[in-house]
């Protein structure tokens, strides 16, 4: 079966920003997004996240195996947002990468470190899963709001606000969908494809995809 290769881009403005820990995708209104925990391409793992509109925005196809410990985030066409990776030293530890050229190196966005349950026991909220950094000043965690049900989580700031909700998906008439599909609630004036990006990386954690 033909595989769908993503394609790089690469922009001068965009990189500088992303480079120095910036964004230029910080979306001005809330938005709540669908998320289907498998694949547009016939048996891949993966996720489609759907948009407000019923609009794909971001898709990740795994075409080989599930729990890989590398994938690239995506837009519709293809074209590569970050690409996830799982490093071989540090146990459940992720890097972040902006995509711009095959012919470049790529520059660290953001790194995710899965919080062991002895250091969850030791902060102050014993419920955060996961810490995030975005380049030296920012922070998120992701923090568990379900017990058994590890995929229904906040994302939080540095100042603990919630910039991002990912609960159960609910048919029009109040009827919990299956366990393979959330929506995912995200603040204004935050970076949609960053949180987007740690959903992605927690999903892998947790065995998702």
């Amino acid at each position: 079966m033909a595989k769908i290769y993503p394609h790089h881009h690469h922009h001068k403005e965009e990189e500088r920003l992303y480079y120095s820990g910036g964004s230029m995708n910080n979306n001005s209104k809330r938005e709540r997004y669908t998320i289907w925990m498998k694949s547009l391409v016939f048996h891949s793992n993966g996720c489609t996240v759907y948009d407000s509109k019923g609009d794909i925005v971001y898709r990740v196809d795994n075409y080989d195996s599930k729990g890989i410990s590398e994938v690239n985030l995506m837009d519709l066409k293809g074209t590569v947002l970050c690409t996830i990776h799982k490093r071989r030293v540090g146990f459940g530890s992720w890097d972040g990468f902006r995509n711009w050229s095959k012919k470049e190196e790529m520059t660290r966005w953001f790194q995710v470190k899965k919080c062991s349950k002895m250091a969850m026991l030791k902060k102050k909220n014993p419920k955060i899963a996961c810490e995030m950094r975005v380049g030296t000043l920012h922070k998120y965690s992701i923090v568990s709001t379900a017990g058994k049900a590890p995929f229904l989580f906040n994302i939080t700031n540095t100042d603990g606000l919630i910039v991002a909700e990912v609960k159960q998906k609910q048919s029009w008439s109040g009827v919990v969908l299956g366990d393979d599909v959330v929506t995912l609630d995200v603040e204004a004036n935050t970076d949609h494809s960053l949180i987007v990006a740690f959903v992605m990386v927690y999903g892998l954690i947790c065995g998702r995809m």
